[in-house]
């Protein structure tokens, strides 16, 4: 059954863009609890405020108001440098660009967030092999993005997201580039990532299809939670 101890909790999140008339409202007092390896599905129309709240849950961005929480910490009373560790220990990122580096190979890729922790060279070769595997991509840790189809590089993306072993994924449109059959492929990746792993996931879509592979659905409307509902059938 997914889902244990609450990792994540949002109360009153607000945030403002510019001030006075000119002042846009992206959140207007969010509350959302997730639990440890749950998968969680967020959605909503374009404005909704769905894509700033992810910012905020993996320390891309501050609230205006409100709490924050990660495994009981106050988030948002860290300090830059403080926020900067957090995201890089504890959050994997995968985006629906795959955001790869297109003159270097699929095992470089891979070891740059090693690179940032400064772990040692025998290290990040090993780790990064590893995630590539778990990814279904050994024997392509010596090719360029420009070699590989749309599926493969986000699967790169994804053992790039997974090297640092990661407690949670959060996962921008990651099937939004991908055909259908390939986005099926990338999406019973990310689910074996929560299901073996006990990885928590954290997935922004505006597919339906692909929201139906989660355990929750949380939708955003005008800058606010509209409706949040578990799925049937699912863990």
């Amino acid at each position: 059954m997914a889902g244990g101890a609450s990792l994540i909790r949002l109360t009153g999140i607000t945030k403002t863009y510019g001030e006075g008339q000119a002042a846009v409202h992206a959140l207007r007092g969010i509350d959302l609890d997730i639990a440890q390896g749950e998968f969680v599905a967020v959605m909503g129309p374009s404005g909704s405020g769905k894509s700033t709240a992810m910012n905020i849950l993996g320390c891309l961005d501050m609230p205006t108001r409100g709490g924050y929480l990660f495994q009981g910490v106050h988030v948002e009373k860290l300090s830059r440098d403080q926020r900067a560790l957090l995201r890089r220990h504890f959050f994997g990122f995968v985006f629906q660009g795959f955001n790869l580096l297109a003159r270097t190979t699929a095992l470089e890729n891979v070891e740059l967030p090693l690179i940032y922790r400064g772990a040692p060279t025998a290290t990040r070769h090993a780790a990064a092999r590893a995630a590539l595997r778990q990814v279904g991509l050994e024997g392509w840790e010596h090719h360029n993005p420009g070699e590989l189809s749309g599926g493969q590089q986000q699967r790169v993306a994804i053992a790039r997201a997974i090297v640092t072993q990661p407690i949670v994924l959060l996962a921008d449109e990651p099937t939004g580039n991908l055909d259908t059959r390939t986005s099926e492929e990338i999406m019973d990746l990310i689910v074996a990532l929560n299901r073996d792993h006990g990885i928590t996931v954290l997935m922004v879509t505006h597919e339906p299809e692909m929201a139906a592979y989660a355990h929750r659905i949380v939708r955003f409307v005008d800058g606010r939670v509209d409706s949040d509902a578990r799925q049937q059938g699912r863990a």
